[in-house]
């Protein structure tokens, strides 16, 4: 006869193996997975243009590490693009500051924050990654570093942004705008032909910001977050949220215990609803991408989109949202 005992003892780890354990509902989807290799996923219009660069390097059986970084540098280097490298409008006081962070399949990862006057800030991240014991430097450190490694200052505020920050002093109001131009920050992230996974995301960040204000994206787990055994993750939108969440590694560790990615997405927006009662006055999107090539996306007001470049073509997807 089982003593009182050893019954309470298996009694408290089989329920705490039940409570840890994916729904069976889940696991089962492990099996119906598709296996979209090489693919590349971004959000945002500007995604596109993105998309095809790191495609050329995926296409030609490249590493998923130098296509999101040759994605990134796409909008980067775009006048038009608002939010992202040169031609990202400025904080308050006139300056261009910009973040990025990249990751690869080993979880090694680099990043940059508060950086002026260089136009790819994903390249000095990578450089960071790659060239030193560090994962993220800042502001002139970050600056002194990029031109040490070759690349050039430049002067990133251009006639459209500084026009933009001129009319915006007129109030000196800030506000942040829902889904402004549908421009944000752009994330990428790819599954190359050997199976792995990597991603970067890269921004200018909230136009008129507070001098000094970094948000979400060059912040590994918060902006992005890639686990080579599940999937990967990036987020836009209001970077606080991202950052009081943790969002991007909570989408991936629902992945890990058998959310799909849109499930897994949906879930992080949904806690965000619930521990932060004024969600309604931001935007916040998720995108994600799993070890077998599916893909999705959710956000909390409509307008959230993304683009998807694998062997099918291209296309654009609206994502779904909490307040529709």
């Amino acid at each position: 006869m089982i003593s009182k005992r050893k019954f309470l003892k298996y009694s408290f780890l089989g329920t705490a193996t039940a409570l840890a354990a994916p729904p069976v509902t889940a696991m089962a989807r492990h099996h119906t997975k598709r296996g979209n290799k090489p693919i590349v996923v971004s959000t945002w219009n500007h995604g596109g243009p993105a998309n095809e660069a790191a495609w050329q390097v995926l296409a030609e059986g490249g590493r998923a590490l130098d296509a999101v970084e040759a994605g990134a540098r796409v909008p980067e280097a775009d006048p038009q693009v608002t939010s992202v490298g040169y031609g990202g409008l400025p904080d308050r006081d006139g300056v261009v500051t910009l973040d990025a962070c990249i990751m690869d399949e080993k979880q090694n990862c680099g990043s940059v924050a508060f950086l002026q006057g260089i136009k790819h800030p994903i390249s000095v991240a990578r450089k960071v990654m790659e060239e030193t014991p560090h994962v993220m430097l800042v502001g002139e450190g970050a600056q002194r570093f990029a031109v040490e490694q070759g690349f050039e200052i430049e002067n990133l505020l251009t006639p459209k942004a500084e026009a933009a920050w001129r009319e915006w002093k007129r109030e000196s109001h800030y506000q942040p705008v829902i889904n402004i131009e549908n421009h944000d920050t752009i994330g990428i992230l790819a599954l190359d032909q050997d199976g792995n996974l990597s991603g970067a995301c890269t921004t200018s960040g909230a136009a008129f910001k507070m001098h000094g204000r970094v948000g979400d994206s060059p912040i590994i787990g918060a902006g992005l977050y890639v686990d080579n055994e599940v999937g990967a993750a990036t987020a836009t939108g209001m970077g606080e949220l991202m950052i009081k969440t943790v969002g991007c590694h909570q989408v991936v560790e629902l992945m890990r215990h058998g959310y799909t990615p849109e499930e897994a997405c949906r879930e992080a927006v949904e806690r965000i609803a619930r521990k932060l009662g004024d969600y309604k006055k931001f935007q916040v999107g998720f995108l994600a991408l799993d070890k077998a090539g599916n893909y999705g996306a959710h956000c909390i007001h409509p307008g959230f989109n993304y683009a998807v470049r694998d062997s099918k073509g291209t296309q654009m997807t609206d994502s779904k949202s909490k307040l529709g």
